[in-house]
This record gives C-alpha cells, structure tokens and sequence, in this order.
C-alpha cells in the first residue's frame, strides 16, 4: 500500500496542542490556548483558536464595545478553502470568511507544514509574515 499524501493526512479534524513564538509561549494567545482546525476532503477549511484568558463577564443581554474588544482580541477565526504544496510543503489557506474584519488585506495565509509521527503536524506562517510562530495541532480521535 503505498504511504498517504501530504495532503491526505491533512485530512480531518485536529486540536490545539501549543501557541509558540520563537520558542516560547505567545503571549496574546496565553500558555493553554484552545483551537481546533478542519480540513475537509472537498477541499474546505476552518479554523478557531481562542486565548488562554478568564472568561468574559458581560452586564447585560449584548456585549458593550468594550466587552466585544476583550472577547475578539484573544479569538481567532476565519474558513475557506485550502490548497496543499508537497514539494514546498506548505499548506495555503484561501479565506472566505473571518472574525478579524480586516481579513480581506491578505485573503491567502500560507502555512509550512511538519508531520510529528502520525497524529501531529506543525503550522508556522509563511506569508504574509513569517513571525516565529508555530501552532501544534494534534488529530482529534473520537
């Protein structure tokens, strides 16, 4: 049986494991961050990723502006599709959509990509900025 693509073993759901930066724990993200990211075989992706922080009380039903800032600052979120290079070995994600409301700047991130064994892989941005940081995704196992 031949080995499964890069792109085949992108495949499916996976966690968050750890937010880095340069080595060390991204402080806008904190040290136990939560996230997960999907790729479907149609060729489809999202991606949430929220901040390690206490929760946000609100005094009301909705959220003041200020209450909003604080939820939004420490979450991540965008979907759309993706295309896989192997031979670069990077994955682009093409956004469609986001929770930042500046996304449309820069609609494609590429991501490199490094296979940990089986059940994880490693994303670092590769464009627009290529800032040290790295996410570690771990396969969700039901």
């Amino acid at each position: 049986m031949a080995p499964a693509s890069d792109a085949q073993r992108l495949l499916g759901g996976w966690r968050l494991v750890s937010a880095l930066t340069n080595g060390q724990v991204n402080a806008a993200r904190g040290p136990n961050p939560t996230g997960l990211i999907f790729y479907d075989p149609s060729g489809w992706m999202s991606v949430n990723i929220q901040g390690d922080h206490p929760p946000i009380n609100i005094a009301g039903e909705t959220p003041t502006a200020e209450e909003a800032h604080a939820a939004l600052s420490t979450y991540w979120a965008y979907f759309g599709t993706y295309t896989v290079d192997e031979q670069a070995r990077t994955v682009t994600h093409h956004r469609t959509g986001s929770a930042n409301p500046g996304w449309h700047r820069h609609r494609d991130f590429v991501r490199a990509y490094e296979f940990l064994g089986p059940d994880r892989v490693v994303l670092r941005p590769q464009a627009p900025a290529r800032n040290g940081n790295e996410l570690v995704w771990e396969r969700l196992r039901s």
